[in-house]
């Protein structure tokens, strides 16, 4: 008999071979993300990462094998599918609207997600979970810093509590200090209930932050393990240096 709390992976990708028109960018990728669980997803430019976090919320269909969200096979879905099934994906680079307030920016995604009526209870929990941009809520998002259009990116797809995030490569471009800030917010997000896939090139960052770290390799599953022991199978040659 299956335990009663054995709840299938939030997101589970088996045997997943995708391709960019003629470009082939996975070769038989398997990963799988737990409730409340945070993965790291190593490697280099090039890897795969970017290709995995966009089979994994819908925007490029597996050319075969299979994408799960919470159990229910969800491969060749459209991304809007993967969204109301709890997919949230925070693309790499800033994503924002640079003549816009950051109030707009809220505003546009919020009463799409929510109608008009949920904007101001999505307003208030953004502005919650973020306050530095609640203190720059009418300020034009293209003039924000780095690390706070990455927080606004974050707080557009966050309002709906989605049950798995995926953010790709958050820190690109960010002072340490601001990194460790973006973070702390990811500690958070986990913390409120959201399982993370987390897409980094550097072993530290995630290291700290998740549970396993699993490492891509030109397409490739290259290595995965728990996450305390990524630095060691890095330094034991174990996989690709690249992915320092």
């Amino acid at each position: 008999m299956k335990p009663r709390d054995a709840a299938p992976p939030v997101l589970e990708m088996r045997d997943v071979q995708a391709a960019y028109g003629p470009f082939r960018a996975l070769f038989g990728v398997s990963l799988h993300i737990g409730a409340g669980e945070a993965v790291g997803l190593l490697g280099a430019n090039g890897a795969g990462k970017t290709a995995v976090a966009r089979v994994a919320s819908g925007l490029v269909p597996p050319n075969s094998g299979a994408v799960h969200v919470n159990g229910m096979d969800m491969s060749g879905e459209n991304a809007y599918k993967f969204a109301r099934a709890g997919v949230a994906h925070a693309p790499e680079g800033r994503s924002v609207l640079a003549t816009f307030t950051v109030r707009e920016n809220l505003e546009l995604s919020f009463r799409r997600a929510l109608g008009r009526g949920g904007v101001k209870s999505g307003l208030d929990r953004a502005f919650d979970f973020f306050p530095r941009l609640g203190e720059r809520r009418n300020q034009m998002a293209g003039t924000l810093s780095g690390g706070e259009q990455r927080m606004l990116s974050l707080a557009r797809v966050l309002v709906e509590e989605p049950r798995l995030l995926i953010a790709d490569e958050l820190s690109l471009g960010l002072a340490p200090i601001i990194i460790e800030e973006v973070y702390g917010i990811l500690e958070s997000i986990r913390e409120a209930g959201t399982s993370l896939l987390i897409i980094e090139q550097h072993v530290g960052y995630a290291q700290n932050l998740c549970d396993r770290i699993v490492v891509m390799n030109h397409g490739r599953v290259d290595w995965a393990g728990p996450a305390q022991q990524a630095a060691d199978a890095l330094a034991a040659g174990l996989f690709s240096p690249d992915s320092k």
